[in-house]
């Protein structure tokens, strides 16, 4: 399906030529007809053997009702702009013109309607003069009478074209449906309406409003029922759930997939700035909400929203005076902005966003957000390429700027060195201690981040490889070792430690760097002792008793207790019912 809006003044016959496009009326409403003006959105559709069917979204043309005119065009790409040949160019034909510049709309065809009553020509001129200026120059001008029947082949021709030249949507795309109808149906419950753009709704799906979510219990597209559609496309959602937020969010989108949000950094693009309101009115899709505009520097403004919306970088809107109808167009650089929190901020802001480009791009986003998870990046419109890239330090699902990265290198080398300088029995630091000192929010960021000399041994960071203990430590280590030679399981005792200045804290330091056996608080022995006492154990009758392994050792109760156990541990011997053991 392809979907075009019309635009155009009031009563230049938008909703005549629909009617003589599609054979179908698309005013709905008694007061429409008895007035001969369209007041609210109306729907129609025709079938082109060469593109399928083609909806048309017929909108307003009364000042009144721009907010409705713009509900209509919002999520479209494509614009039937309709002129009378027997009337001036006219003030909302100017208006809608404007809004569609504004929102950078490209794909349109112009027809001249009521050229059975006047000549089209100085109409036509006008239009194509007008359209110059704006997005919309160049588009196709067709004369057409929707009483005789005259130029509309032609004009079916051009919307061909129109709807051909148009891009083609995503079907895998993230669903975000701007609701411009919803309605209550005696049995079935809340129905809502509106133009799916990209993605595909299926009956069954669960959709987001934001503050809650409802299931889609049934589809109708041009009147009928479907199991699933794809966007482009008009449809109509039976639903159930959390409804009446649909009052106040008045949007539906793909679970998690879309960051809802009340402030956000635009760029205006067309307008001029010093001019904007404090108070403008924000259109984007099929909704309006008033806005307060903060101005940053030059054409860069922050928006505060009175209800959050669903947007994306990128994301096409309007700004418009509620008092004069001037209107500006805005792209939206940032939905997830840091807070101006300070004197000055909004000018270091806008510097920061001089760079954006109209294309999303992950690299220079990380290098603002320094640091950023990429669920969040998918929320706000901003996709990982499919080729890597070396300007990105990534860690799980964590992305980090290198320029982040290299000060962090250089702050974890910092504390680290600090704390062995400090400690340096106790080398090294957990990596979940330094993210928390970084203000990182995980881990894997630290382990990210490290450079030479940098490591990670073991869940801790270190800063050299050298294992050199304090020359204290050494020089105890020294003194067990001769007191061991003679007999190696023949542990010291507390006593013995304490004069050889191996308290708790320096015997767990060596034992961490691998110096000594601790079997227990109070029992160590040297290096290997464990390996040289299966050696020995090996020589005994198997399976054999604590008392002989005691014996065989030469050692006491106290250490082969122990010993043993730690022996069961490594998986060097094992332990029998009966308490004896077999060397493994």
């Amino acid at each position: 399906m392809h979907v075009v809006a019309t635009a155009g003044h009031v009563d230049h016959g938008k909703s005549a030529l629909v009617r003589a496009l599609t054979g179908s009326d698309p005013d709905r409403l008694e007061e429409e007809h008895r007035r001969g003006l369209s007041i609210q959105l109306g729907y129609a559709w025709t079938s082109l053997s060469e593109v399928g069917d083609l909806a048309f979204v017929d909108v307003p043309g009364h000042e009144r009702f721009i907010s409705t005119m713009l509900a209509g065009v919002g999520p479209v790409p494509a614009v039937l702009f309709v002129v009378a040949a027997d009337d001036r160019w006219m003030p909302q034909a100017a208006e809608h013109l404007a809004a569609l510049d504004a929102l950078r709309v490209e794909h349109a065809v112009v027809a001249v309607t009521r050229s059975d009553l006047a000549d089209p020509k100085p109409a036509a001129a006008r239009a194509g003069a007008e359209l110059s200026q704006t997005s919309l120059g160049g588009s196709p001008i067709v004369p057409v009478s929707s009483r005789t029947g005259s130029g509309l082949d032609e004009l079916r021709a051009r919307l061909v074209e129109l709807v051909e030249g148009l891009p083609a949507a995503d079907p895998r795309a993230d669903v975000r449906l701007w609701i411009d109808r919803r309605f209550a149906i005696r049995g079935a419950g809340a129905v809502v309406t509106g133009t799916l753009p990209a993605g595909t709704v299926a009956s069954g799906d669960t959709l987001s409003t934001g503050m809650g979510a409802v299931r889609v219990r049934g589809i109708e597209s041009l009147k009928e029922k479907v199991d699933s559609m794809s966007g482009v496309a008009r449809v109509a959602l039976n639903v159930t759930g959390d409804v009446a937020d649909l009052d106040t969010t008045r949007t539906l989108t793909t679970p998690g997939a879309f960051h809802w949000t009340e402030v956000l950094d635009v760029r205006v693009t067309s307008g001029e700035v010093e001019r904007l309101p404090m108070l403008p009115m924000l259109h984007v899709g099929a909704h309006s909400v008033t806005a307060r505009c903060r101005p940053l520097d030059g054409e860069l403004v922050r928006l505060t929203l009175e209800r959050p919306l669903p947007l994306r970088f990128g994301d096409r809107t309007l700004l418009r005076d509620p008092g004069n109808r001037q209107v500006w167009g805005a792209r939206v650089l940032d939905p997830m902005p840091p807070p101006l929190r300070r004197r000055g901020a909004a000018v270091e802001r806008a510097k920061a966003l001089e760079e954006v480009t109209e294309e999303p791009d992950l690299v220079s986003e990380v290098a603002r957000r320094e640091v950023v998870d990429v669920d969040t990046l998918r929320r706000i419109g901003i996709t990982e390429p499919s080729a890597a890239t070396g300007s990105v330090v990534r860690a799980g699902h964590w992305l980090m700027s290198t320029d982040r990265a290299e000060r962090t290198a250089n702050q974890i080398l910092r504390l680290v060195t600090e704390h062995d300088r400090e400690r340096p029995l106790d080398r090294g630091l957990p990596v979940a201690v330094l993210a928390e000192r970084l203000d990182l929010p995980s881990p894997e960021l630290v382990a990210a981040a490290l450079r030479e000399p940098l490591h990670l041994d073991g869940g801790r960071v270190l800063a050299s490889d050298d294992d050199t203990l304090p020359a204290e430590l050494e020089q105890a280590l020294a003194g067990l070792a001769d007191d061991l030679a003679a007999n190696p399981f023949s542990a010291p005792t507390a006593d013995r430690l304490r004069e050889l200045g191996l308290d708790a804290t320096r015997t767990a330091a060596a034992a961490k760097s691998g110096r000594l056996l601790r079997l227990a608080p109070g029992i160590v022995l040297l290096p290997r002792a464990d390996v040289r006492a299966v050696e020995q154990l090996s020589a005994l009758p198997q399976p054999f008793t604590t008392s002989e392994a005691r014996s065989r050792l030469g050692t006491s109760r106290r250490v082969v207790l122990p010993l043993l156990e730690h022996l069961d541990r490594a998986g060097l011997t094992r332990r029998l019912a009966d308490n004896r053991r077999l060397v493994v």
